[in-house]
């Protein structure tokens, strides 16, 4: 059987941690995950009101050395060990230019979009290293390919991720762990929306953030099951010829040489 073109029950017995999946893009990876047969950890800084049924819920603040080695610890105790491995935790509100940008602000993208990968990746790959098996995908965004000046606090964070994402491929593919990327274009999520009010603030004259639906060439904005779909794709045995891939969802909006 197979449910919306994969195979039903493709991630049964693989134990998965989703982090930043409290809403949004996050939520429907758990959700996709869940109705995949994984066991799910999920995270983020403050505990939403619904977990998608069937998921562990852990309080978190990946963006500090101490956050992370308390996840890692969580993983381990309510999944045994972690087979696949989601970094979607990530966020940034815009700024009316790059000079405006506070300096803790570079500094926090920094430690959520880019250090927060790191330092979980060093505390959960070396046994997925070890076991010769495991997967992990980064969430960037596809407006790294086309920077904005408001937004300079966050997508060079998530180019440095990608960056680190082809590396991390390269080191762990000699032993069967697989790094891909996944970037997303406009999707209706609650943080994407509030992101959009912002801009709408500081640029009234410019239009929508990244363009609204009728400038997508697929004609819509994208939903976040599109991108769970993704994510489900690269981390299944499906996938299981691809790393150091980054795969863009955006319905043609971003384009990437």
């Amino acid at each position: 059987m197979l449910e919306n073109g994969a195979p039903a029950g493709e991630l049964a017995g693989k134990r998965a941690l989703v982090t930043g999946g409290s809403r949004g893009i996050g939520a429907a990876v758990v959700r996709r995950f869940l109705a995949a047969g994984a066991e799910v950890l999920t995270t983020a800084r403050s505990e939403p009101d619904t977990v998608p049924e069937g998921a562990t819920f852990v309080t978190a603040d990946v963006r500090t050395r101490a956050g992370a080695e308390a996840l890692a610890d969580a993983a381990r105790r309510v999944l045994g060990g972690v087979d696949v491995l989601v970094h979607n935790a990530g966020g940034a509100q815009p700024y009316p230019d790059a000079s405006a940008i506070p300096d803790e602000e570079w500094q926090d993208q920094l430690d959520l979009c880019y250090l927060a990968p790191v330092r979980l990746n060093s505390l959960l790959t070396p046994d997925m290293r070890e076991r010769r098996t495991g997967a992990v995908v980064h969430v960037s965004s596809a407006a790294v390919a086309t920077p904005l000046p408001q937004f300079l606090h966050y997508t060079p964070a998530k180019a440095a991720l990608e960056n680190y994402s082809q590396g991390l491929a390269a080191d762990l593919a000699p032993f069967g762990v697989r790094v891909n990327t996944v970037s997303p274009g406009r999707v209706a999520t609650p943080g994407g929306e509030a992101t959009r009010k912002v801009w709408a603030r500081l640029n009234p004259a410019s239009g929508p953030a990244g363009g609204g639906g009728d400038n997508v060439p697929l004609g819509r904005d994208g939903q976040p099951r599109d991108i769970a779909e993704a994510v489900l794709f690269l981390v299944s045995g499906r996938a299981s010829w691809l790393t150091g891939v980054n795969l863009t969802v955006d319905g043609g909006e971003f384009p990437r040489s």
